[in-house]
């Protein structure tokens, strides 16, 4: 997501009065300045140092080293030039210093990062080496958010860490492990009025979690679930009071929704009584209805969710569940192609004599599946399902009906028989061949 994000700016009004009344910036200007903040940097440190309960004597070295440091912004206008901040060892000191957030910020926009790979590789492998989330953090937990310009100042940190993440997503495993996972956590949970900075940190969880296991464990193993829990608890029976909250909270359900991708965390989530949090809020009827049944859809997928399944039945929410499917559908205008009509477009290519490779086949079957024909299957799948349950009164009843509304059993064989075949990729080979010996078992005995 783009973000307008607070703090200085390469377009800003004292950037462009830089650029205005400043000789013309070149590569020879970059590394004169890049060596005199070096210089203002190592003597403002030695004068703290000396008189470390004297802040008069180094006042005048602090004024200096800002200026620079406001001139440097300019850099983040030439990202082919970033190299010279590595050779210069500019980087080092600039980690060692809490005052260039605004600087750091600039230079990872992602923007400018894209307009210079290579300039931007080299930024963020020194940035990472530097352990640069790990400072980034330590100087978060000093920063009082109840002070306007340090809340600004952690999220113009947040806003760095959402650059290098999206410039390169493989960091969000270290940085998560250099005690962001923690911070996110901690500020989240915090009995603090919603801003923008809660917001952010529900974005930046989200984003750590993606495509991610091992941050997934490791929230885990830190009680995260709990904490996602609490915190979309506040909408169960209140809807969000502004589109920003709103949000939030749809931020943490999909976190909550990757954290389940995990086996181990869908055995924290039935500890912690997820299931019940997620039945209350389909009774409620509030906004998080929706996002509450894509956490139960991942909560009890696949054999790992079978424990979910079995206490999602004793907490009786099949009674939560049946309603929704009775509830009749609004009428919504016809989008896209229906799966009839897809079909109807593959026979016509195959009367016209066209070739259809396998990357075809597999491109028709997925337009039919999104048109309507995963719902279908999955119908059908839950029909020969509760037709093998050993109970005859069901298969009796599951016919009835088929007939009743014009179905036949054949048409439910052909559409499982399909469905078998297209086992998902994802599974060993054993699991899939298994997985489709038992539905065609089950389809013959329909």
């Amino acid at each position: 997501m783009l973000r307008e994000h607070r703090g200085v700016h390469a377009q800003s009004p004292f950037c462009c009065s830089i650029l205005r009344n400043a000789e013309p910036v070149d590569e020879s200007s970059v590394k004169k300045m890049i060596l005199t903040f070096e210089k203002r940097s190592y003597k403002n440190q030695e004068l703290r140092i000396k008189f470390p309960d004297n802040p008069e004597k180094f006042m005048e070295s602090e004024l200096d080293l800002n200026d620079i440091i406001q001139e440097m912004h300019v850099i983040a206008t030439m990202p082919d030039l970033y190299h010279l901040l590595v050779e210069l060892n500019a980087v080092h000191s600039l980690l060692g210093l809490l005052t260039v957030v605004d600087l750091l910020q600039e230079l990872t926009d992602i923007d400018t990062l894209h307009e210079s790979e290579e300039g931007a590789e080299v930024l963020i492998d020194a940035l990472l080496e530097g352990q640069v989330v790990a400072l980034l953090v330590q100087n978060m937990e000093r920063l009082d958010e109840q002070v306007k310009e340090e809340a600004d100042g952690i999220y113009n940190t947040l806003a760095i860490i959402e650059n290098m993440a999206e410039f390169r997503p493989g960091l969000c495993t270290e940085a998560a492990q250099q005690g962001l996972m923690q911070w996110l956590l901690k500020r989240i949970k915090a009995k603090m009025p919603f801003d923008a900075n809660k917001l952010y940190c529900s974005e930046i969880l989200a984003i750590l979690l993606q495509n991610n296991d091992n941050t997934r464990e490791l929230l885990g193993e830190m009680d995260g679930i709990d904490v996602l829990l609490q915190q979309l608890s506040v909408f169960k029976r209140h809807n969000p009071s502004t589109a920003e909250e709103q949000e939030m909270m749809e931020n943490l359900f999909d976190a909550l929704c990757s954290c389940l991708m995990l086996p181990a965390n869908r055995d924290r989530f039935l500890r912690g009584e997820g299931l019940q949090l997620m039945n209350l809020m389909l009774r409620e009827k509030k906004v998080s209805r929706t996002s509450a049944l894509k956490v139960l859809d991942h909560g009890m997928i696949g054999p790992e969710g079978a424990d979910n399944c079995h206490k999602f039945v004793d907490i009786l929410g099949l009674r939560t569940i049946f309603p929704l499917f009775m509830k009749t559908p609004k009428k919504m205008k016809k989008t896209g192609t229906s799966e009839k009509e897809h079909e109807g477009e593959k026979h016509e290519m195959v009367r016209r004599g066209e070739i259809l490779d396998d990357s075809m086949e597999d491109e028709f079957y997925l337009r039919r599946l999104d048109a309507g024909l995963f719902v279908l299957q999955l119908i059908c799948y839950i029909m020969v399902e509760i037709s093998n349950s050993g109970i005859s009164q069901l298969q009796q009843r599951v016919h009835q009906i088929l007939n009743l509304r014009g179905g036949s059993v054949k048409v439910v064989r052909h559409i499982m028989r399909e469905y078998a075949e297209s086992i998902g990729d994802g599974k060993s080979d054993e699991f899939k061949e298994a997985e489709r010996k038992r539905i065609m078992d089950l389809v013959d005995n329909f």
